[in-house]
């Protein structure tokens, strides 16, 4: 189902819409670190103290060049839905990813926190390499690995959130932004490159 036309939004889209914002790729990846410094560290000073050094540089600063490039008119929006457009913003991520993951190591960080950056890194660079070609869901990639990431650190009952990686992607469907293709296949980039990497390397 699509959305409905401007100025006759239906609760579909405004659900919808609250989907998409709330569970935002930034979003998890300011929250995941956390959850993942925690588990390594069972300290709330250092769980914070890591989780937002991870969370500032693939998530905070990133979003940061992505906003600015949609208020100067760079790009279309925040979410950057054309494909054209994602270029800039992949490698400001990745570049300022591969900063965060230095520090990582030079600081000496908890080696899950080392990983879940290097498993974010790799599936930034398998996304973008889908995106040359194609326009994958980075809302469903991110989400998925997320998923997977948490039922390895947790618990087995984490698989449950893979309900709200199916509503992520009906939203992103719902509001025309991507097809079920794209959506579909992001989920299983997301969950088998990032999720599956992360689980090799914890």
């Amino acid at each position: 189902m699509t959305s409905a036309a401007p100025g006759t939004r239906t609760s579909k889209d405004r659900l919808a819409r609250v989907l998409t914002e709330v569970f935002a790729p930034w979003v998890i990846v300011v929250a995941l670190p956390l959850a993942v410094a925690w588990r390594a560290t069972g300290s709330t000073g250092p769980a914070l103290g890591w989780g937002l050094l991870v969370s500032a540089t693939s998530s905070i600063l990133p979003m940061g060049v992505i906003v600015w490039g949609a208020r100067t008119g760079r790009w279309d929006s925040h979410h950057v839905r054309d494909r054209a457009g994602r270029f800039v913003p992949f490698v400001a991520l990745i570049v300022m990813s591969l900063v965060g993951l230095g520090l990582l190591v030079l600081l000496s960080a908890p080696w899950l926190l080392i990983a879940l950056d290097v498993a974010m890194i790799v599936s930034l660079f398998a996304t973008g390499g889908i995106t040359v070609w194609w326009k994958v869901s980075m809302h469903s990639a991110v989400a998925a690995g997320a998923v997977v990431i948490l039922a390895v650190l947790f618990h087995p009952v984490c698989w449950a959130l893979l309900l709200v990686v199916a509503a992520i992607s009906w939203s992103r469907v719902h509001l025309r932004d991507h097809t079920a293709a794209q959506v579909t296949i992001g989920a299983v980039v997301g969950a088998v490159v990032g999720g599956g990497l992360f689980t090799v390397l914890a």
